[in-house]
């Protein structure tokens, strides 16, 4: 089935600086996170879900490694009238320039958008982490007659400072919006929120960044050149014109927005019972098929370690850590609070044996901590690899260092012995 009735947008971001190095070769969208997905595979996989299955993605920078992924990825039916599109920022003889925000970027993607029948617009950001049903969202819109839609989530004082915060009526109708208040401002922006949240000091809504808007009045909206983000401008400017709704959501979600947030998110998949659900069979996500072989491990201790497919692994000792597709890792190696991100592909035996060819994945013999280690690492015996948050934030050619979290580049080589 397709819901005809909307259309998705997923906005790609922009260059990724607070990612970086993991942005150095890649969008936002395509970094790979737990092991064996994507980013842009959340919004998506909610989006058929959802069965919404018309979408764009909108890019600019560095979109080829998305590019593959979504045309290996998503396949439907030839007799089908879904697909996901990436939409990279074009020159047109109307525009010649890059996108300058959210809302300039929908606006110059606009002319393909209309092409497709729909009543209802959903747009989405890229670098995301959560399981929410759009169904109930799109349902809750249309019975109450909105215009606009914004999925809130409760967030406490501390974090209300970070957020775009709005204030919402008895009937969830969204009354005013502040950017990132100031910390003495917050008395007066609380909102009506569950039992549980209060408990929990969560008495403020943040606008998540995810709104639906009814097509004629994102239309209308579109032909004011002057606004070019929706939540600096678009949203503040017209709610108090146009109905809007607070859609409460609270469920698990985070915005992977930093090297720290990144990381964490990854980890926290390892929990027994982890807030992000890989494992529900309801909300599935979906993400290249690839015909791995299974993993084998061989002498190893494992506590609370996510290992992805294809991987040989010998080391000694793995804990509270993420293993990615095809990932080799050498005898006696110790690796904790680690997110290996695995290869694109496997070295012959004879790579592998060759001394000038550095072979991809860890060595004997190290030991590694609180590290991200980009696709294709060739890391050599003996290396110790430890974060700490006294570390000075630094930058090489092979690794960075930010927030206290050793980040090591992708295709990096990283010669026997070496410590950080």
């Amino acid at each position: 089935m397709i819901n005809n009735e909307v259309f998705a947008i997923i906005l790609g971001g922009g260059q990724g600086s607070r990612l970086h190095p993991l942005t150095e070769a890649r969008s936002k969208p395509a970094v790979p996170i737990a092991g064996k997905y994507r980013l842009v595979d959340i919004p998506i996989s909610n989006c058929i879900n959802a069965d919404i299955k018309r979408i764009f993605v909108l890019t600019q920078f560095n979109s080829a490694s998305l590019n593959r992924h979504i045309k290996d990825t998503y396949h439907f039916s030839f007799f089908s009238s879904a697909f996901v599109d990436v939409l990279a920022a074009e020159q047109t003889p109307g525009n010649k320039g890059w996108f300058q925000g959210t809302a300039d970027a929908v606006r110059q993607s606009m002319h393909h958008m209309l092409r497709h029948d729909f009543e209802y617009v959903l747009i989405l950001s890229g670098d995301q982490l959560y399981q929410m049903d759009y169904d109930k969202m799109i349902k809750a819109h249309k019975e109450s007659n909105a215009e606009i839609s914004i999925a809130t989530i409760p967030v406490s004082a501390k974090e209300a400072t970070g957020f775009g915060i709005l204030k919402s009526d008895e009937n969830n109708i969204i009354t005013s919006f502040v950017e990132k208040p100031d910390a003495s401002l917050l008395p007066d922006w609380t909102s009506e929120v569950s039992s549980e949240m209060k408990a929990s000091g969560r008495n403020y809504l943040a606008s998540m960044g995810i709104y639906i808007f009814n097509r004629d009045l994102l239309v209308d909206l579109m032909k004011d050149e002057s606004t070019i983000d929706f939540g600096k401008e678009i949203i503040p400017q017209n709610i108090a014109n146009h109905k809007t709704l607070s859609y409460q959501y609270e469920g698990y979600w985070t915005d992977i927005g930093t090297i720290e947030s990144f990381f964490e998110a990854n980890l926290g998949l390892t929990e027994d019972i982890p807030q992000f659900d890989l494992y529900d069979k309801s909300k599935r996500i979906y993400t290249r098929a690839r015909m791995l072989p299974t993993t084998k491990l061989s002498g190893t201790t494992l506590d609370k370690a996510v290992i992805s497919e294809g991987c040989i692994i010998s080391a000694q000792g793995i804990k509270k850590s993420v293993i990615g597709i095809r990932s080799r890792i050498g005898n006696h190696t110790i690796m904790e609070n680690t997110y290996m991100m695995g290869s694109d592909y496997y070295q012959n035996l004879d790579d592998i044996a060759n001394p000038n060819i550095p072979t991809i994945g860890i060595g004997e013999k190290c030991f590694i901590k609180n590290a991200i280690l980009d696709k294709n690492c060739s890391i050599g015996d003996n290396v110790r690899i430890e974060g700490k948050p006294d570390l000075e934030d630094t930058e090489t050619d092979t690794y960075a260092v930010k927030d206290g979290i050793v980040v090591i580049k992708k295709e990096a080589v990283i010669p026997n012995g070496f410590v950080i």
